[in-house]
């Protein structure tokens, strides 16, 4: 038995290197594509005027890379753009404004983009939970458990919601 106890732990760590050597090569796969269209986007944009889409994805693009001001900027334009365009994507847009100013702790701006989402769209879930998010921020409890209620109207097996409404409504109770 102890003759082959090397050869299953050998065994073991091949499986688990390969195992892991798939994960890796996935990644940087997703990431060399995530770039080329960061970079084709880029040229583009550089080049001539685009969509409202396509200022939209490279704005996304760059809160993924947590450039907030560049992606401000981009999200606006693609606001200018949706209003020429007549587009039905504004509350997305509004939404991942808002997310660029939270990050920068720009709590007022970034209510008042969500608000401007939810006008578009007023049971878009997720900018309801960034508002609730941002109002807990503030130590706007109560407004925070409001809307938090109301993401649970739309959609009641949201976790975020019911997790974030059922503590703050423990915080609530204790303080009176």
């Amino acid at each position: 038995m102890n003759e082959y106890l090397p050869v299953v732990y050998l065994s073991v760590l091949v499986i688990l290197l390969a195992v892991s050597a798939v994960f890796l090569l996935r990644q940087v796969i997703k990431t060399r594509r995530t770039e080329n269209t960061f970079n084709d986007l880029q040229k583009k944009l550089q080049q001539s005027k685009g969509t409202a889409k396509e200022y939209y994805e490279l704005g996304s693009l760059y809160l993924d890379k947590k450039l907030f001001v560049q992606s401000i900027s981009l999200f606006e334009k693609a606001l200018k753009m949706e209003k020429k365009e007549e587009s039905e994507n504004q509350a997305l847009v509004y939404n991942a404004l808002g997310y660029a100013y939270f990050s920068q702790e720009q709590y007022d701006l970034a209510i008042r983009q969500y608000k401007e989402a939810l006008k578009y769209c007023p049971d878009y879930v997720t900018a309801l939970n960034n508002l609730a998010n941002v109002y807990e921020k503030k130590q706007l409890i109560s407004k925070a458990l409001e809307t938090y209620k109301e993401v649970l109207k739309y959609e009641p097996s949201n976790n975020t919601a019911k997790r974030r409404s059922e503590s703050l409504g423990k915080r609530v109770v204790a303080s009176n």
